[in-house]
């Protein structure tokens, strides 16, 4: 009567310590512990639902349930994990911020490095970044790519809207030349309407001008 309640808390711990130490990316502080949660909750359910359905050894069930079903729900966290890790490593120095939120990627290329002032046109600056972004958009295959370009308020804004939008095509060009499956692909401009800095300044004008990509996971992929 008592073994059955001491045996998932011991197998959701184990998952739940095995999560966080068998993940080598463990150091991304943000993304190891989604893991981990993943695998520990799914390790509960799973270890009720093996405890059932091995009515002849409850504790041998509960265990086998929450090896299997933490291993699955930690695996988009875990996979999110690895791309983080690697599109970190592969824009180091190359003035491209990567964020991550939950499951959500998003990486912000100033416009020093992408577009010259009132041009749609790719800086040569930005082949390198971009081309980086098109091998692990290649490698990692379970995501969306939301390409979102921005502009300061200098000039009038419908014409800003069009320049952002430009902007946002020609990334999603040359990603599809490289090998993007266009499927996932999806632009938009938002010219001077989503500031990060004021843009009574030029430095705040410099950092409104740039190109966003949001990799969220594809339906299906959590």
């Amino acid at each position: 009567m008592y073994r059955f309640p001491l045996v998932v808390l011991c197998s959701s711990a184990l998952l739940l310590s095995g999560c966080a130490s068998q993940n080598p990316y463990d150091q991304q502080a943000s993304g190891s512990n989604r893991t981990a949660s993943y695998g520990g909750l799914g390790a509960l359910a799973g270890a009720a639902a093996g405890a059932l359905i091995n009515h002849d050894n409850r504790g041998k069930g509960a265990l086998i349930g929450a090896a299997v079903a933490g291993a699955a729900a930690a695996g988009y966290g875990y996979y999110a994990d690895r791309q983080e890790q690697e599109l970190r490593r592969s824009m180091e120095g190359t003035g491209v911020e990567v964020q991550r939120q939950g499951d959500v990627i998003q990486l912000i290329m100033p416009g020093n490095i992408t577009f010259a002032t009132d041009s749609a046109q790719i800086a040569s600056s930005f082949y390198q970044p971009l081309n980086n972004l098109a091998n692990s958009f290649r490698q990692y295959q379970q995501n969306s790519i939301e390409i979102v370009g921005h502009t300061d308020s200098t000039g009038s804004h419908s014409y800003n809207m069009g320049l952002s939008q430009r902007r946002a095509q020609s990334v999603a060009d040359y990603l599809l030349a490289q090998g993007v499956d266009p499927e996932r692909i999806s632009i938009r401009g938002v010219g001077p309407d989503q500031p990060v800095a004021s843009n009574a300044t030029a430095d705040g004008r410099a950092q409104n001008r740039r190109v966003e990509v949001t990799l969220r996971p594809l339906p299906g992929a959590q």
